[in-house]
């Protein structure tokens, strides 16, 4: 298992995400298409939730935001049930093949002016590297 955390203030992405370059940049056009449907303070909440989520991801899976990985690659979906799903593509989801991920689960969290994303990456027991005390 790898695990990945982001924590954001949700006035640091504000100028940003009035930005269109950089929406289309991070998100994928689901993200953006459900957060059309918020109301503004929801749609901010909404927006920094996923960008949260996606460094916490990028952490997980190893790859960081380089080689190709892009934030929009690493889509946080919902389920029928509300919970967040994450999908990758491109890049992203290469790079998590390549360290034998077979799963990512994310958990964001909104508290005040505040954004907690904490990702698990899962791992092949083939793909895991042995820890250092276990040598």
């Amino acid at each position: 298992m790898r695990i990945g955390a982001d924590l954001l203030n949700l006035g640091e992405l504000d100028r940003l995400l009035a930005r269109p370059w950089f929406r289309a940049y991070v998100y994928a056009e689901s993200e953006l298409a459900t957060a059309a449907g918020f109301g503004p303070d929801r749609c901010r909440e909404f927006l920094a939730g996923r960008f949260a989520a996606k460094e916490a991801v990028a952490k997980a899976i190893g790859t960081g935001f380089a080689d190709g990985v892009v934030p929009r690659q690493i889509a946080v979906e919902r389920t029928d049930s509300g919970a967040a799903l994450v999908v990758l593509t491109g890049a992203a989801a290469a790079g998590a093949a390549a360290l034998g991920v077979v799963e990512v689960q994310v958990s964001i969290t909104h508290k005040a002016d505040l954004v907690l994303a904490v990702a698990l990456a899962v791992i092949t027991p083939q793909g895991q590297r042995p820890r250092a005390d276990r040598l």
